[in-house]
C-alpha cells in the first residue's frame, strides 16, 4: 500500500495592499489571483475586474485592507493593445470561437482615409451589443451559459465611451491581413465586439487574435510584475511587490485629520472643516500618519464612506504581517 505524503498547510497571515500583475495567457482573472494570493500566503485578496484567458496585462490584485477599495478600478478608464484579423468572424469574437464566415479582404479598399473614416466612427460615444459569450446576466443566468447551450437571446445595447482609438493596418504571423488597435475605454467596453464591428464596417469582419491591456484607472503595465518573476521571488521580494493600499486612490482629494478628530472619523463620526466639496476624499491620521479610509465632504462636512478597521490601519503600520495584534491599540495612538 502507497503512503501519501502528508499535506503541507499553508500558514496564511494578513497582507495588504495592490499588487500589478502582468496577467499571463492563458490564466483566467481568479487562477491568477489564487496563484499570488497562494504565493503570498495572504489571508485575504480579491481582483478589479476580469480579463478574458486570452489577454494579458495589467490586473491590480487587492489584498486586505485594499479590498475595500477594489470596486474603484471597476469604473477606472482603461488602454488596450488588440490585434482583428480581418475577413475571418468567429461565435465568440476571439480565436478561441468557431469559424463562422470567411470573407476576401480587398486590401486596396483599406486606405488610410478609410481607416480614418472608421476611426472617427468608433471614437466617443458609441453603442455596443454586448457579446454572447461574456459574464453579463438575464434572468440570473450568465450569457456564456446560453451560449454554451446553443442558445442567442436579445441584449439590449448598451453606451460606452471611447476616449481614444488609434487604428492601422497591420498583418498576423502568417502574413494576413489585420488591423491593429489601441482603445482608450469607458467601464463596460468589449474590445471583441469593437473588433467585429470594426471589421464589419471595413465590409469584411474580424475576429479578435490578441488583446493586451496596457493601463487601468492610471496604473500602466510598465509597473506590472509577471507571475514568473514572482515565483522567482524569496518571499520578502515578493512582499516588497505590494504597493500601498492608497495605490487605488490617486484621483481622491487627501485629507489629514489630527489625533482626536482622526478617532472620530474612524468610529464612523462626520467631522466639520474648512475642505471643499469633494465627491472622493482619502482621509489620513496626522499622528502616526496612516489611511484611515475614504469619504466625500459636502458644505464643509466630512462624511466616511468606506474605513479601515484599528487592527488593519496597526497592521499596515508595523509594515510586517503579524496576526497577533491586539485589536484597540491604535484607538490609543490616534
Amino acid at each position: 500500500m502507497t503512503e501519501h505524503a502528508p499535506r503541507v498547510r499553508v500558514q496564511r497571515r494578513p497582507v495588504h495592499g495592490v499588487l500589478l500583475l502582468d496577467k499571463p495567457l492563458g490564466f483566467s482573472s481568479n487562477d491568477a489571483l489564487q496563484k499570488v494570493k497562494w504565493l503570498l500566503r495572504a489571508e485575504k485578496a480579491g481582483h478589479t475586474g476580469t480579463l478574458d484567458p486570452l489577454a494579458t496585462g495589467v490586473l491590480p490584485l487587492c489584498f486586505g485592507a485594499a479590498t475595500k477599495f477594489s470596486a474603484l478600478q471597476l469604473d477606472a478608464p482603461k488602454t488596450y493593445e488588440a490585434i482583428a484579423l480581418l475577413g475571418v468572424t468567429t461565435t465568440t469574437g476571439d480565436a478561441e470561437g468557431e469559424v463562422l464566415q470567411e470573407l476576401a479582404v480587398d486590401a486596396a479598399r483599406l486606405t488610410p482615409e478609410r481607416l480614418a473614416a472608421v476611426q472617427a466612427q468608433f471614437t466617443g460615444a458609441i453603442r455596443q451589443v454586448p457579446p454572447m459569450h461574456s459574464a453579463l446576466k438575464k434572468d440570473g443566468k450568465a450569457l456564456y451559459e446560453y451560449a454554451r447551450a446553443g442558445l442567442e437571446v436579445e441584449r439590449p445595447a448598451r453606451n460606452v465611451t471611447i476616449h481614444a482609438l488609434n487604428i492601422a493596418l497591420a498583418q498576423d504571423s502568417k502574413a494576413r491581413a489585420a488591423i491593429k488597435m489601441t482603445v482608450s475605454c469607458s467601464k463596460g467596453t468589449y474590445i471583441r465586439t469593437m473588433g467585429e464591428d470594426i471589421g464589419k464596417a471595413l465590409g469584411c469582419g474580424a475576429h479578435l487574435t490578441f488583446l493586451r491591456r496596457i493601463d487601468t484607472g492610471g496604473l500602466g503595465v510598465e509597473r506590472c510584475v509577471t507571475l514568473d518573476q514572482l515565483e522567482a521571488m524569496d518571499e520578502d521580494e515578493r512582499l516588497r511587490q505590494v504597493l500601498p493600499v492608497d495605490t487605488l486612490l490617486a484621483g481622491h482629494m487627501p485629507v489629514t485629520l489630527q489625533e482626536q478628530d482622526a478617532a472620530r472619523f474612524l468610529s464612523g463620526l462626520r467631522r466639520r472643516g474648512l475642505w471643499p466639496d469633494a465627491g472622493a476624499v482619502a482621509v489620513y491620521g496626522e499622528h502616526p500618519h496612516a489611511l484611515l479610509g475614504v469619504g466625500h465632504v459636502t458644505q464643509g462636512e466630512l462624511i466616511p464612506d468606506r474605513l479601515l478597521s484599528p487592527i488593519e490601519i496597526q497592521q499596515i503600520l508595523q509594515g510586517a504581517p503579524r496576526a497577533d495584534i491586539e485589536r484597540g491599540t491604535l484607538e490609543t495612538t490616534l
